[in-house]
This record gives C-alpha cells, structure tokens and sequence, in this order.
C-alpha cells in the first residue's frame, strides 16, 4: 500500500509539472526543419531551415511572376480588344472622348509595360546603372567611410593576404558585390537578402571547389567576408524604411511592457536570483540579449544571443545543481527577455534572418539558441492565460493593471512548494511591510512640516502683537562722547587722579 501511495504521489508530481509548464514546452524535434532535412528552421522562414526556404521561396515566386505575367498580358489584350471596339462603334463621337480613350488606354499600356519592366531585372538594372554612372560615380567611392569601416576593411585585407592569390579574387568578388547592391537599392529588403545568401553560397563554392581551401579556412573566410560587407551595408539594409520592422519593435516593446507582472514562478523558472553569483549570471544574460542592438555584423549579434543562452545555462545549473534541461533553458530564456525588453528585437531578429551566413543558422550552438530565441518571442506575442495557468479574468485585470499577483500566505503553502516561492512571498511580505513603515513616515513628515508652518505662523504673529502693542519711537541722536586723549575743557574738572596727564616730549 505504502508503494502504491507514493507512486500515485510521484505521477502526481509530474502531472502538475506537466501542467505547470503548458504552453512554454517546446519539443527539441520542432526546433528542426519541418522539410525532415536536419537543420535548424527559423519562424521567420515558416518552419524551414535556409536552404528548403530558398527553394520554397523560388517556387513561390517563380508562380508569382506567372501568374502577374499572364495577369498583365490579359489585361493589355482586353485594354486593346475594348479600345478596337469603341473605335469601329463610335467612330462619330466627339474629338473630346477619343482624345480621353486614348489616353485612357496609353495609360494602361504604360502600366503593364511597367508591370513587364518590373519583372525583368538585368534590363532594368541595366538602365538603372547606365544612369547613374552617366550621372556621378558610384556612391561607395563618394561617401566618406566611417572609423569602424576603415578599420574593418584594413583587417580584412590584411586577412585576404594569408589566401594569396585567392585572396586577391575574394575581395575583387566582394567589391563587385558591393557595387551591385548599391545599383540594387531600390529592390526590396527579400531580394537584396537573395542577392547577399546566393553571393554567400557563389564564394563559399569556389572556396572549396576553385580554390582548394580547407574546410576550417573557408568558414574564417566566410565570416570575415560577412563582417567586411555588412559593415558597409549596415545602415541599408537594417530595419529599412519599405519594411513594418519598426512597427513589429513597437508592438513587441509595447507587449513586454504590458507584461511587467509576469513572475518567474508563473513561467516555471529555475533560477534563484536570492543566489548572489545566479543574479550575477541574469544581470550578464540581459546586458549579452540588450548589447545585440549596438553590434552592426549578424555573426556579433548572434555572439551575444549565444553569450546571454551561456549564462543562463550556468544560472540554471548552480541553482538546481546539476546540468539544465532544454526544458529549463526556454522559460528562462523568456523570462531574460521580458525582463530585459531589449531594443528593436524584430528588427536584429530580421537582420540576422536575412544577411547571416546560412551555414550558422542552419547548424552549431549559434544557431540552437537563435532558433530558441525566435520561438521565445513568438510565445510572448501569443502568452495568454492558459500559458500562465490563470483565468482570464485574473488574466485581463493583470494586462489592463487593475490589480497585481496576490502574495500567497505562508500557512497556506502545500508541502510540495519549492523553498524559492517561499522565500518570494517572504520578500513581498518585507516589502509591503516597508511599505506602511515608509507611509507612516511620510504622514509623520507632513504633520511636522504642519506643525512648523503653523509655530511660525503664531510667532509672527506674536511679534505683530507686541509691534502694535509697543510701537518703536525713534528719539534724536545724542551729542557724541569726546575721545580720552582730545582736548576737553571737562577734562579740568576730572579730580587729580584721572585728570589726564600731557607728556611733553
């Protein structure tokens, strides 16, 4: 019997575990590429890893491009079959109407002509480059580089300069790349990331086909080609004016915010910040997740979200005292993040999505907790009060801030409470304990400050009493004494003794 009872008491334990941490669990299996190829795949990429997303990507756009083609011949044929029309009916109609007809239907074949010119890149971009070489040089020779680009492309050099001569064609490749995303500006942020992903795939290729480099060399090579070009291309490409990246930030901050209530215990954290060197390893996981927004390179900000994944692990790992668990690592992750409210999240999310090197974020650490980090923020965007096991009324009072968590009473803690719950509401019990005392002393403060204005409104106007009852009388200035040693005529009168004596020297 006595084996029985304690195995019901263990599943339980785990049923209410189980149920606790509904809705922050995420199977390691959904983390991969949901195409079953083994990398890791991205929310913004719907699932896919890089590679399969490129091909679905392609597809997808292959069929658009199809389907806008067959749209705007369609619509020229029937432009023109309604022009034939109204000129063999109503040729009689005034000079007016088929001056506005014709107008008409030149305006609509100058738009499909655009819709036509639109999907016809090496043309336009042609043109587009004949223009602006007939008009000015190429904005990269005119624009004065900044201390950190000059710096960066003189490491780079001298980088190239161990490759020899495949360093020589590495940066020709790189400065032609430039050239060409700066004649590209006006295409959108998806098909500038193409451009930079098939660029990074071109030189990794010849890397190991062409130019015989070694595996290890190539993935240097790789990362200090990313760091020189999106150097440069930083302050275009991120969070770009033709995309909703910075409403995206907005809304995530503003959700954060309204989130300030979530508590560690709702998320299932296992992290007790009571322990000096865990607060330490919280305060460096949220200064790692906050220091992504001030790095320019993709491969940095990736540093920093695997820097700040780092210390969450060893804070986790010194509070349980043994290694953490993909399931601890997560709610932990999230609790970082609402308590950090790092800057244009969305935005470094997208940067790194769109223009880092896929081979990171398709395999290796850096790419786990990238991967941890985006579904992170997609469970923020959607917590609700399932995901936190409460009602949604308490639920809705929390979000609009009519009230906040009630502290449980430490006679009403179950046995089964861990000793950091405890001591959170021991805490919020000194807290509201400090909270009366510093109510207290406020009141007191303002009764002194009472009792002083009204003693020195009765001072004064005790001296007003005694003004009017003794009104000052000014009487006239008394003659001046004479000095000891001027001459005086009562001088004479002064008995012997003190009658001053003239030494006639």
């Amino acid at each position: 019997v006595f084996l029985s009872l304690t195995l019901f008491s263990l599943n339980r334990k785990k049923m209410n575990l189980k149920s606790e941490r509904r809705g922050i669990h995420v199977d390691q299996s959904e983390l991969l590429c949901k195409k079953g190829c083994g990398y890791y795949g991205n929310p913004a990429w719907q699932g896919f890893c890089s590679k399969c997303w490129r091909e679905e990507y392609h597809k997808a756009r292959q069929k658009q491009i199809q389907e806008d083609w067959e749209l705007a011949e369609r619509l020229q044929r029937e432009e023109e079959e309604a022009y034939a029309s109204s000129q063999s009916t109503q040729g009689a109609q005034s000079l007016t109407f088929s001056k506005f007809e014709e107008k008409k239907t030149n305006e609509k074949t100058r738009k499909v002509t655009t819709v036509k010119k639109f999907f016809t890149a090496s043309s336009r971009t042609g043109a587009k480059k004949e223009i602006q070489e007939a008009k000015a040089p190429s904005p990269s020779i005119n624009r004065q580089a900044s201390i950190e680009t000059d710096r960066v492309s003189k490491e780079f050099i001298e980088f190239l300069k161990t490759y020899h001569k495949p360093g020589q064609d590495i940066y020709k490749q790189c400065k032609l790349f430039l050239d060409t995303m700066n004649h590209k500006r006006d295409l959108s942020i998806e098909e500038q990331s193409e451009c930079a992903q098939d660029f990074y795939q071109n030189v990794a290729e010849k890397l190991q086909t062409r130019w015989k480099v070694p595996p290890e060399k190539v993935e240097k090579a790789m990362d200090q080609i990313e760091k020189y070009i999106m150097t440069r291309q930083y302050k275009y490409v991120f969070c770009p004016e033709t995309t909703d990246d910075e409403k995206k930030d907005l809304a995530v901050q503003k959700r954060i915010r309204a989130l300030h209530w979530v508590t560690p215990q709702m998320l299932c954290v296992p992290v007790n910040e009571e322990i000096p060197e865990v607060s330490d390893m919280v305060v460096k996981a949220i200064t790692d997740i906050i220091e992504m927004d001030s790095k320019r390179v993709p491969r940095d900000k990736l540093a920093c979200i695997t820097k700040c994944s780092k210390h969450i692990f060893n804070a986790i790992k010194i509070t349980k005292n043994e290694p953490a668990s993909a399931d601890d690592f997560l709610p932990t992750l999230i609790y970082i993040v609402l308590k950090g409210n790092p800057p244009r999240l969305q935005s470094n999310i997208q940067y790194i999505t769109r223009f880092c090197n896929p081979s990171r974020l398709m395999t290796g650490e850096d790419g786990y907790y990238f991967t941890n980090l985006c579904c992170a923020v997609a469970f923020i965007e959607k917590l609700d009060a399932q995901s936190l096991n409460l009602s949604q009324e308490d639920f809705d009072r929390f979000m609009t801030g009519q009230t906040s968590p009630k502290k449980q009473e430490s006679d009403s803690f179950s046995p089964d409470v861990c000793l950091g719950v405890k001591q959170m509401y021991k805490n919020l019990d000194l807290l509201s304990q400090l909270n009366e005392k510093q109510e207290r002393i406020v009141n007191e403060a303002k009764k002194l400050e009472k009792d002083l204005i009204d003693w020195t409104d009765g001072i004064t106007k005790e001296v007003q009493d005694i003004v009017e009852k003794y009104p000052l009388e000014i009487k006239p200035k008394s003659q001046a004494l004479a000095a000891i040693d001027s001459e005086n005529v009562e001088n004479d009168k002064l008995p012997p003794p003190l009658q001053p004596q003239v030494y006639a020297g």
